[in-house]
């Protein structure tokens, strides 16, 4: 009997801790409309793409364990939408990744998609369209997750601010996709203005007339949508700066005048604390640094961002620390800093070797089961301009891959193996010797649960002596990056690789004329998108797809998959019923 009593006692404890856990979790809803509006992001009114009348969109905060609900509606008239959960690895609702012909057909004008998904980890993340370029025309925001209750960051801070960095053209971008689709080509061209948390101010340089107090004025003063977004502190505190980077185009560069900068999480995942003056940012990139307030008092300082890794033709970005009690308006007693020369690929390297993930990390297998190398060219398909992997330029399906081989649609796709390497002839350094390239959109399909590396490795494009950067990011994953090499990867450049402490991340650049080298498991049923998270390079074809254990899979919702061919099969199904 006493036995008997204890079990219940010990089933009712159970119990409540199973509730206090679950109550520990919340459901955040939200409700979005997706909608064109009339904006001046940087004090030249343009139409952006912008949620619930605002831009850029709202920022979701949660915390770790919590469910995010985003009920939204497409209210663009003419085209379809997706959004993308950046960061945010989809365990278990692969349909809700928000990637168009990967993981759900586009929500077509006046229909509404609930996304449903669980944000399982602490970090800084930020959510962008993912159908066309509209992650250009302004379609992003921010997405924070805090430890969950009970927990605490293993850094201590005051307080924080979030910056969302973003590039801007004036040029539209229905005007850019034609251009990039065009024969001849037309490039994009470098933007018009860099953006902090959606503001900028156009043709108003104060780093190039830092002199001109009207220019100085112009910078500081601004619409109420255009004026910079000061960051407002206290002396002798902690600050947490959540940095993210949506750029469609730019690398960037971000420093703060005479503060030092120490990193702390990239990706969503703690690092080795270390300090820099300068802190380099990729596109689809996210940082969290602390800053110490101990400089002067009686000043203000520069917050600047500028561009790296192309030859800027765009003004830095800049606003504010506002030390209090000292007016916002008060001008820095020095210059912006001075961003690093934009082809200053040592001190690139010098800032990305330094990444390592911090003590107690997850290690990476000591293996691999599989690796696959992808050669990131530039060619020409009929006289067309293109990026290609392994020579082959990704043409998306209007069927959601999802779908398609969820149902065994084989028709849906091809069904060939893309290549999983290229010509051990093929010289990187040098122009392609044949420009041509073909498309395609086959699936590298990965075992469940194994280990695969992959190497990414960059070549010359299509003109001589160019090679550009480009920073590549998985869907539904976390990689480790194991090393950066010059030249083209070989079996010798296994024994530089880290498989010590190897930082966790999810978009990792390889830079000009060089490989890097990833490993993950797949260990996520679903199709992911593994792209250059340059806008206008993935419009152009530059990407892959991979699919895992999407057997295992249950019920995928319908309304993700009612287009192309599964649309036909799901029509069909209810008719017969």
């Amino acid at each position: 009997m006493a036995t008997r009593s204890r079990l219940i006692i010990l089933c009712v404890l159970v119990c409540l801790l199973l509730v206090e856990a679950s109550e520990g979790s919340k459901a955040r809803h939200y409700k979005w409309d997706v909608e064109y509006l009339f904006w001046s992001p940087d004090c030249v009114e343009n139409v952006v793409m912008g949620i619930n009348g605002q831009f850029p969109g709202p920022t979701i905060r949660a915390k770790a364990g919590d469910m995010v609900v985003v009920e939204l509606t497409n209210k663009l008239h003419t085209e379809g939408v997706v959004i993308h959960w950046h960061g945010i690895r989809q365990f278990g609702t692969p349909w809700a990744d928000g990637t168009a012909s990967i993981s759900q057909c586009a929500i077509n004008p006046g229909e509404t998609f609930i996304y449903r998904f669980k944000v399982d980890k602490a970090g800084t993340y930020f959510y962008h369209g993912h159908f066309g370029m509209q992650r250009s025309a302004g379609l992003y925001g921010s997405l924070i997750v805090d430890v969950e209750d009970g927990k605490k960051e293993p850094f201590h801070y005051d307080g924080e601010f979030d910056l969302l960095l973003s590039d801007w053209w004036h040029q539209s971008v229905h005007h850019q996709e034609v251009g990039l689709s065009s024969k001849p080509f037309r490039w994009i061209g470098e933007p018009q203005t860099l953006l902090i948390n959606g503001r900028g101010q156009y043709n108003c340089s104060l780093a190039a007339h830092y002199s001109n107090s009207s220019s100085i004025q112009c910078r500081l003063r601004g619409s109420e949508q255009c004026a910079p977004h000061i960051l407002h502190v206290l002396p002798n505190k902690i600050y947490r700066l959540r940095i993210a980077s949506t750029t469609a185009l730019a690398s960037l560069n971000l420093a703060i005048g005479n503060h030092k900068m120490v990193v702390v999480e990239a990706d969503g995942n703690y690092v080795q604390p270390f300090a820099v003056d300068y802190l380099d940012i990729y596109s689809g990139e996210s940082y969290s640094v602390l800053i110490t307030t101990n400089q002067d008092p009686s000043n203000n300082y520069w917050l600047s961002v500028g561009v790296r890794g192309r030859e800027p033709k765009t003004p830095q970005g800049l606003t504010i620390l506002n030390y209090h009690p000292n007016s916002a308006s008060k001008l820095p007693a020095s210059s912006p800093p001075v961003t690093p020369l934009w082809n200053d690929y040592n001190h690139s390297k010098s800032f990305t070797n330094k990444i390592l993930a911090s003590m107690g990390s997850p290690k990476p297998p000591r293996n691999y089961d599989r690796r696959i190398t992808l050669l990131n060219t530039q060619n020409k398909l009929n006289g067309y301009t293109k990026w290609a992997i392994n020579n082959v330029s990704l043409t998306l399906p209007p069927t959601p891959y999802l779908g398609s081989i969820k149902h065994g649609l084989t028709n849906a796709f091809n069904q060939k193996n893309p290549p999983e390497s290229f010509s051990n002839d093929y010289d990187v350094m040098k122009p392609p010797v044949n420009p041509n390239t073909t498309t395609g959109n086959g699936v590298y399909m990965l075992g469940m649960n194994t280990t695969v590396d992959i190497i990414l490795q960059n070549a010359n494009a299509l003109s001589a002596n160019v090679s550009e950067i480009h920073p590549w990011h998985l869907h539904g994953h976390d990689f480790w990056v194991l090393g950066y090499g010059e030249g083209k990867f070989s079996t010798k450049d296994e024994k530089k690789l880290n498989l010590k402490n190897p930082p966790l991340k999810n978009t990792a650049v390889i830079f000009p004329y060089g490989w890097t080298a990833l490993r993950f498991v797949a260990d996520n049923p679903g199709a992911w998108a593994f792209h250059c998270h340059i806008e206008p390079h993935l419009h152009m074809g530059m990407g892959v797809v991979f699919a895992e254990g999407i057997q295992h899979l249950n019920r995928i919702p319908l309304e993700a998959l009612a287009c192309g061919l599964t649309g036909k099969m799901l029509m069909t199904t209810n008719n017969h019923n």
